[in-house]
């Protein structure tokens, strides 16, 4: 039987996505810029992508981008409007909990001259929006914060956000990294406030190798690639048209049913927490000081701390059960360094690293869950015992 909790790292590509790339890669292969018959019909299916998106965020066609994933979206937005705005100014600001491909990023631009804060947050990861207003002035250019912490979960009240870069530095711009929170939120940038906004295709059943760049109105960014002209310059290269109508399938899929999933994935977190906690000396990143109170996190992702049990030791230990977790963010894995996030919230250092992430998808169930607990509760016990001697 194989449980797997690793979402926040990469998605099961739904049948449905697997079969029309395959139509479109063995049948429908035409290069969308040329003029011929094959080059419309897959230039169409560009176009419905764009269309899908669109609908979903409630915005216009022409302010979807496609790009390689969530990385190259986050750079393209930072890097393109840093560059654009530089004569304006130097000042950026962002958190102390985003992904590697903004943090990376941001010190990327402090070597080309740029100045950088970056924000608390609370216990639950959450940003402090006093010392937002603080730091936040007219020499501001971006602000980039992400929607859904990748690895606890904590949700970022961007609503408020906006309206503080409004009142405080209304020519700046904002960025926002929903890598994590599309598709498990409903996110509205034009009624949000937000500029960019960046999504990947392998966290929604969609392929890997892919994402969007959601430009608002307006918002002018320098490409980061030169070439051919595609997408209006800002992201040259040939279209990825069976990625781009696979990752388009996978998002109209996720918001079919999006309401009915969503509670379903918190009743499942809740389940999960619960049964956690009854465990003894296991605590919860990401949350309140009350467990219950999770409808203000995301509903996909549950950060558990065991004390006593280094992470990598428990991870291989469910594996053997066939059962699929992280011991955190996927891109920072091979990195010897204590997660920045864990640190960021204040997490204790003996837990640190007895820290794993179960993140689920609308494929999980509630017997997935009383199968982890009840591997859980048979394996801490003796693990325990074995560090104690």
């Amino acid at each position: 039987m194989e449980i797997y909790l690793d979402n926040s790292a990469t998605t099961r590509v739904y049948p449905e996505v697997a079969q029309l790339m395959t139509k479109i890669m063995c049948e429908d292969y035409g290069n969308p810029s040329s003029m011929h018959h094959k080059g419309v019909e897959a230039e169409k299916y560009v176009r419905q992508a764009k269309e899908i998106f669109a609908g979903i965020l409630k915005c216009d066609a022409k302010n979807i981008y496609f790009t390689s994933g969530g990385t190259e979206s986050d750079n393209l937005a930072i890097i393109g409007a840093a560059q654009s705005l530089k004569r304006r100014g130097t000042h950026i600001i962002t958190t102390k909990i985003e992904h590697p491909a903004v943090l990376n990023t941001m010190k990327y631009l402090e070597g080309q001259g740029f100045m950088v804060i970056y924000i608390s947050v609370d216990k639950a990861g959450v940003i402090d929006l006093e010392e937002l207003e603080k730091e936040l002035s007219e020499e501001t250019i971006l602000v980039s914060i992400m929607h859904t912490n990748n690895e606890i979960g904590s949700v970022q009240p961007l609503t408020k956000v906006s309206e503080l870069i409004k009142k405080k530095s209304p020519n700046a711009l904002f960025h926002v990294d929903a890598v994590q929170g599309f598709g498990k939120a409903r996110i509205l940038p034009k009624k949000t406030g937000i500029d960019l906004m960046s999504i990947s295709s392998h966290k929604i059943h969609g392929p890997k190798g892919m994402g969007v760049l959601y430009v608002g109105d307006n918002v002018r960014l320098i490409p980061i690639s030169y070439g051919g002209g595609q997408q209006g310059g800002l992201r040259n290269g040939t279209e990825n048209v069976p990625g781009i109508a696979g990752m388009a399938l996978a998002a109209k899929m996720l918001y079919e049913n999006f309401d009915a999933d969503i509670e379903k994935l918190y009743a499942l977190k809740k389940q999960l927490i619960k049964g956690a906690l009854e465990l003894g000396d296991v605590y919860v990143n990401g949350v309140s000081e009350n467990p219950d109170d999770i409808g203000s996190t995301a509903p996909h992702i549950v950060s558990l701390s065991f004390q006593g049990i280094r992470a990598e030791v428990l991870l291989h230990t469910l594996e053997e059960s066939g059962i699929y977790v992280s011991a955190g963010s996927a891109c920072s894995t091979h990195k010897p360094e204590p997660s920045a996030t864990l640190k960021a919230i204040g997490l204790d250092k003996s837990l640190l690293d007895c820290t794993l992430r179960f993140s689920m998808s609308n494929m999980t169930t509630k017997e997935d869950i009383d199968r982890v607990l009840e591997v859980l509760n048979k394996t801490l016990p003796m693990l325990r015992r074995y560090v104690r001697k």
